[in-house]
C-alpha cells in the first residue's frame, strides 16, 4: 500500500554525478518563523522528542513540486492548489527498491544536513510485506532483512534522524503469518529497534496501525513484543485517513500500556476523516473525497505526540484500486483532489 518514490530521482541524481543537489528550503517544524534550526549533525539525548527545534526541509524536486510549475501557465488555479503540498516536507521510504541501501540513506541523511534539516523517513523490508497486497515485497528472510537493517545504520552513520519502522508489519502479523513466522517478525522489529537506536542520532517509532484496525490492548501487546521499550516512540495512521481526534484517543490507550511512549500521526491524508461506511480496501485504499490534514508540525497540543507529519506523501497512490496507478506512483489528479478539499 504505501511504496514512496519521492527520493529515488535525487538519489539517481546523486549517485550519477557525485554531487549533491543544491541545499533546499527548511521551514522550523514548530511552524513559528525566525526559529533557529537543530543541529543534525550533534548525538541528541535519547528520550527527548526528536523533533523538538528541529528544522524539515521542503524537497524542492518533489513530484508535487514539479506538478506545480507544469500547470503554473496553463492551469495556475490548480497550480496554486498543487502548492499546498510542495511547500510542506514529508518522508522518504527506503525498501527493496535501494538496493544500497547504506550508500542511498548516507546520501539522504547527508543532505538534510546541508540544509541543518531533520530526515525523516520510512525503512519498509521486512520479509512478506504488506501480505502479498499492492506493496508485496519485502526481504527474502531474516538473515537478509537484519543485514540490510545493518547497512542501514552505517548509512545513518551519527546524524540525527527519525525513522518509521516497518508501517503494516505489526497490524498485520496475524493475517498472512504462521506462529512461528510472526515471532521471527518481531524478533526482527526488535532487531531493527536496537541497531538503529543504538546510534547517536536515530529515532525508531514503530508503526502501530490506527485506531480501527486492533484493540489498543492487542496493538500494545504486540509493541511490547516488538521491543517498544527500547525505542522512541510509535507512529499512527502510516498511508491511512483516520480522524486526529480518534488517533489521539487511541494512541492514549496505547500508551498506557507501553511504558507512557510518545507518538507521532501522519497527517497527510486524513483532513476529512475516512470514508463515512467504507469498509475494508476500500476505507484505506485511494478513497474519493479526502483532503490533506494538518501540516507538519510540532504543535499537537498534546504532550505525547511529538509530531503530526506526513509520512505518505500526498498523492502518491496507495495502490491499483480506485482506478489509481501502482503503489507509490504519482497520481496528479488525486493529489489536486487532496488540496483543493484541505482545509487551510
Amino acid at each position: 500500500m504505501k511504496l514512496s518514490t519521492m527520493s529515488l530521482a535525487l538519489l539517481a541524481l546523486a549517485g550519477a554525478t557525485c554531487v549533491l543537489p543544491p541545499k533546499a528550503k527548511t521551514i522550523p517544524a514548530s511552524g513559528v518563523g525566525g526559529s533557529s534550526c537543530q543541529s543534525v549533525t550533534s548525538a541528541r539525548k535519547k528520550g527527548d522528542n526528536p523533533f523538538a527545534g528541529a528544522c524539515f526541509m521542503v524537497e524542492p524536486m518533489s513530484n508535487a513540486r514539479r506538478q506545480a510549475e507544469a500547470w503554473r501557465s496553463s492551469r495556475p488555479q490548480d497550480a496554486a492548489a498543487m502548492d499546498k503540498i510542495a511547500s510542506q516536507p514529508s518522508a522518504a521510504w527506503f525498501g527493496d527498491w535501494n538496493g544500497r541501501i547504506d550508500y542511498d540513506l548516507e546520501i539522504y541523511v547527508r543532505r538534510h544536513a546541508r540544509s541543518d534539516a531533520l530526515p525523516v523517513f520510512v525503512l519498509y523490508n521486512v520479509p512478506n510485506r504488506d501480505c502479498g497486497q499492492y506493496s508485496r515485497g519485502g526481504a527474502t528472510g531474516p538473515e537478509h532483512y537484519k543485514a540490510w537493517i545493518d547497512r542501514a545504520k552505517k548509512g545513518i552513520g551519527s546524524m540525527r534522524a527519525v525513522v518509521v519502522l516497518e508501517p503494516d508489519a505489526l497490524g498485520l502479523m496475524d493475517r498472512c503469518l504462521t506462529p512461528a513466522d510472526q515471532r521471527a517478525r518481531l524478533d526482527m522489529i526488535c532487531y531493527a529497534v536496537h541497531a538503529l537506536e543504538s546510534t547517536p542520532g536515530a529515532a525508531v517509532y514503530i508503526d502501530a496501525g490506527h485506531d480501527a484496525w486492533l484493540p489498543a490492548a492487542d496493538m500494545a501487546d504486540r509493541l511490547n513484543k516488538a521491543c517498544i521499550a527500547d525505542a522512541t516512540g510509535f507512529a499512527l495512521n502510516t498511508s491511512n485517513y483516520r480522524a486526529t481526534e480518534d488517533l489521539i484517543r487511541y494512541g492514549h490507550d496505547i500508551s498506557g500500556r507501553v511504558g507512557g511512549k510518545h507518538f507521532i500521526i501522519d497527517t497527510a491524508r486524513n483532513g476529512n476523516g475516512p470514508p463515512r461506511d467504507a469498509t475494508g480496501e476500500a476505507a484505506w485504499c485511494n478513497p474519493d473525497g479526502r483532503a490533506l490534514g494538518a501540516p507538519p508540525t510540532t504543535n499537537t497540543g498534546d504532550p505525547l505526540v511529538d509530531a503530526f507529519f506526513w509520512v505518505k506523501p500526498p498523492g502518491e497512490s496507495d495502490g491499483t484500486c480506485n482506478h489509481g496507478p501502482r503503489a507509490g506512483g504519482w497520481w496528479p489528479e488525486y493529489a489536486l483532489g487532496l488540496a483543493k478539499r484541505a482545509k487551510w
